[in-house]
């Protein structure tokens, strides 16, 4: 387990340009080729895990699957956690095979923290990857919300950007160099907010 900081970004449509020539003057990288991702977030019935996240209650998680449906390469599914605790945010994750995905969907996912939680959100979008010394830089655009009964909840017109560091960097510094306006952003929460 190794903690990192998180920040996110709110970029919206018009301001995308912007940032990406701001990233490209300071020597940015592309450290991965972009792609679509595709998550489908579990929650219980008491919807605890949205209710955790939105106010800021710790520890607290979110339990997803995700894989990349255009990369041919990579048709892997994977289970993974996000879990804020009081000691820092990390992430979980393990590779599954489309039959165990498939009993989860049926099943639903026990979580010691949360009970059984159920399938209730996809959330597809177009990720880039890019990094600036130590600093790992996601660019999320072309977001979109559906119910796992495949029902579109909508969109979003704001691309977000994901700040990732190691902890020893000092926050403010960060931020210092990435002047835009900070906010606290969850996909999933936004789709929830869409139902």
């Amino acid at each position: 387990m190794s903690f990192r900081i998180e920040e996110k970004l709110l970029i919206n449509k018009k301001q995308i340009l912007e940032f990406k020539d701001f990233l490209f003057k300071k020597d940015v990288e592309a450290s991965f080729p972009s792609r679509k991702i595709k998550s489908l977030y579990f929650e219980n019935f008491n919807e605890e895990m949205y209710k955790d996240s939105i106010e800021g209650t710790v520890p607290r998680k979110k339990i997803r699957v995700r894989n990349y449906p255009n990369d041919k390469k990579n048709s892997s599914l994977y289970l993974e956690m996000k879990i804020s605790s009081a000691d820092g945010r990390y992430k979980t994750r393990k590779m599954i095979d489309r039959n165990e995905f498939n009993n989860l969907k049926k099943l639903g996912i026990y979580d010691n923290q949360y009970g059984v939680c159920r399938p209730i959100i996809y959330v597809t979008y177009n990720r880039e990857y890019y990094k600036v010394g130590t600093v790992r830089i996601t660019v999320d655009e072309d977001i979109e919300y559906y119910l796992y009964s495949g029902r579109k909840l909508g969109y979003d017109n704001n691309s977000i950007v994901e700040l990732k560091a190691p902890v020893q960097i000092n926050k403010d510094d960060l931020l210092n160099n990435f002047p835009f306006q900070r906010t606290r952003f969850s996909k999933y929460c936004n789709a929830f907010e869409k139902i």
